[in-house]
């Protein structure tokens, strides 16, 4: 990403938790609990994308919905900077608050077919959150339907249409469309391109990339893929069992790492190069159990770094350089390897190239 003049942060997470209990027994009582969000902390600036990324399982789904208030979060503060300036901490509010926060505040959804209704067109799904919010003139209702799908690259008469009619990828870009709807200021895109194929994985992101820029949209972009996240991403989170191990600018986190959980995930990114094959490496052993989480740092036992106080003293996130965090002992004495720039692929291609719904290119 080029360098830009950022806002003040928009969100600030800190603290969060959500842990779910585990039930057991004749009467059903708690005998332990899953920590799927175990003390986050994270901020978004205004105009800026921070992605979300880790294995499966760690814990990145759970912490977008908490942020929204999908879920309930057990602790923690996820405050947000409202269009006049307010700060309101959306995990504090009552249900009957949350109208105004979400006017400000949306989600797009891992699978676009799954998040439309088939029984619904596209005129009552994207009108939807604009007749909710007292918009009930249904001409008025048409106008700014036909606008947003303009504005995502469909035609404005695919209104009258049914999601089964369309596409995976038309169905995302309705799926943003409904998101736009309220003109919100932060988006929480959950895994949004994963369910696509590659050549519309590019068209996506180089949409939401156009939107962001138009819009002065910032974004939580949920992800697993390290070649999308490098070639969008402001700043990058790493999170690993729950926790986050390490947040810095895109270009120093993938040029040099300090967490050896950011490493490994870095070594094991597709090279697509027939002679590099054998150099393709996994992590050993298992992503660590929320429920029954190691002792110290929970990445302890998979690490080849590790020393007695990685088993015993859980690392607090601390800075070690300009916008740079990490959780590890040892991260001023580690020199690990990351991977610059990423070579040429299908996916890295077509992100360099305009959407052709909108005439757009993507950032350098």
């Amino acid at each position: 990403m080029p360098e830009e003049v950022l806002g003040p942060n928009i969100l600030e997470v800190e603290n969060l938790k959500k842990y779910f209990p585990i039930k057991g027994g004749f009467f059903g009582s708690t005998v332990g609990e899953v920590r799927a969000v175990d003390d986050v902390s994270l901020y978004v600036r205004e105009g800026e994308i921070l992605s979300l990324v880790g294995e499966s399982g760690c814990g990145k789904t759970t912490t977008a919905r908490c942020i929204l208030r999908a879920v309930d979060p057990t602790s923690g503060s996820t405050r947000f900077r409202m269009k006049d300036g307010t700060m309101v901490d959306i995990a504090k509010l009552k249900e009957t608050e949350l109208k105004p926060v979400w006017r400000e505040v949306q989600m797009i959804f891992q699978d676009p077919f799954g998040s439309l209704n088939p029984r619904k067109n596209l005129l009552e799904i994207i009108g939807e959150p604009l007749y909710v919010n007292g918009i009930r003139d249904r001409q008025t209702r048409m106008n700014r339907v036909a606008e947003l799908l303009e504005l995502v690259g469909l035609r404005p008469e695919y209104m009258h249409r049914y999601p089964h009619a369309f596409s995976g990828g038309q169905r995302q870009r309705v799926v943003i469309a409904r998101a736009l709807a309220l003109e919100p200021r932060l988006i929480i895109a959950d895994e949004a391109v994963s369910a696509l194929d590659v050549s519309v994985q590019a068209q996506v992101l180089n949409l939401l990339l156009s939107l962001q820029r138009r819009l002065n949209l910032s974004f939580l972009f949920v992800a697993h893929d390290l070649s999308i996240v490098k070639h969008i991403s402001h700043r990058v989170a790493v999170m690993y069992v729950g926790k986050i191990a390490e947040m810095a600018p895109t270009e120093e986190l993938f040029r040099r790492p300090k967490h050896p959980y950011t490493a490994a995930l870095m070594k094991a990114v597709p090279i697509p190069d027939p002679t590099l094959r054998n150099e393709l490496k996994g992590l050993p052993g298992e992503v660590g159990n929320p429920a029954n989480p190691p002792s110290g740092c929970y990445f302890h036992p998979r690490c080849a770094y590790a020393t007695e106080i990685c088993k015993t003293k859980t690392p607090e996130l601390r800075t070690v350089g300009p916008d740079h965090s990490v959780a590890c002992h040892h991260a001023e004495e580690l020199n690990l390897d990351g991977i610059g720039e990423l070579k040429s692929s299908p996916m890295t291609e077509a992100l360099s190239q305009p959407d052709a719904s909108t005439g757009n290119a993507p950032p350098s």
